[in-house]
């Protein structure tokens, strides 16, 4: 189940994955994927996490797409946990990513992790930000704009769940990535580009809660 909502004048959907549905376009657009995050952890001497992160994000991307049968699939930014993990991917990774983005367009807009153009032996093709009827970005800027790099979530029901923010001038997206963690959506960061609006909880279904409510819960 989604959020249908209008957000700089276009109609747009908030997925219960996490993703987001821009029907005028058929356009679908994930932030922060981090992919290969737990090989960077390896590498710089960090926590060994399970190499299976990658392979879970793109399984739950490729139901997105299944559901959605988008004619461009969108990255704001992240998509890498850095740029060395682009070209340190495995070879099924590669190859589901080029089975993802078969018959369709794929846009990587640049983060902080990954900054770099994406390698050529990876589809689509990489831009600093993406500008027409809507901004797209990693973080967010002058509004209204589309952004990720922040991670938002709720506390609901006892439970911390990934949330997208909808507020007048900036429309945050979750982390779709499967090893990511999230910044709470009454952090001062997160209210001072969305002092109102909507938070939309991920799950097995999409929850719109008023943004105050969403700060008061504990």
């Amino acid at each position: 189940m989604s959020h249908h909502f209008t957000f700089a004048g276009q109609a747009l959907q908030a997925r219960a994955s996490g993703a987001l549905y821009w029907p005028a376009r058929s356009w679908l657009i994930v932030a922060d994927l981090h992919l290969g995050k737990s090989e960077r952890m390896a590498r710089r001497g960090g926590p060994l996490l399970p190499p299976y992160e990658a392979h879970a994000t793109l399984d739950r991307l490729a139901a997105e797409i299944a559901a959605t049968d988008p004619a461009c699939i969108t990255s704001l930014g992240d998509g890498f946990d850095d740029d060395k993990a682009v070209e340190a991917l495995p070879e099924d990774i590669r190859a589901r990513l080029h089975d993802l983005a078969q018959g369709r367009d794929w846009l990587w807009i640049s983060g902080n992790h990954d900054p770099a153009p994406v390698s050529t032996s990876l589809p689509g093709r990489t831009v600093t930000e993406w500008t027409d009827e809507l901004v797209l970005r990693h973080q967010a800027g002058q509004g209204p704009d589309i952004s990720g790099h922040f991670h938002p979530c709720i506390r609901l029901a006892g439970e911390r769940r990934r949330c997208f923010l909808i507020g007048q001038d900036h429309l945050i997206l979750p982390a779709f990535g499967a090893y990511t963690g999230g910044l709470i959506a009454d952090d001062p960061a997160l209210t001072a580009l969305v002092p109102q609006g909507i938070a939309v909880a991920c799950g097995a279904r999409a929850l719109a809660l008023p943004l105050g409510r969403t700060r008061r819960a504990k």
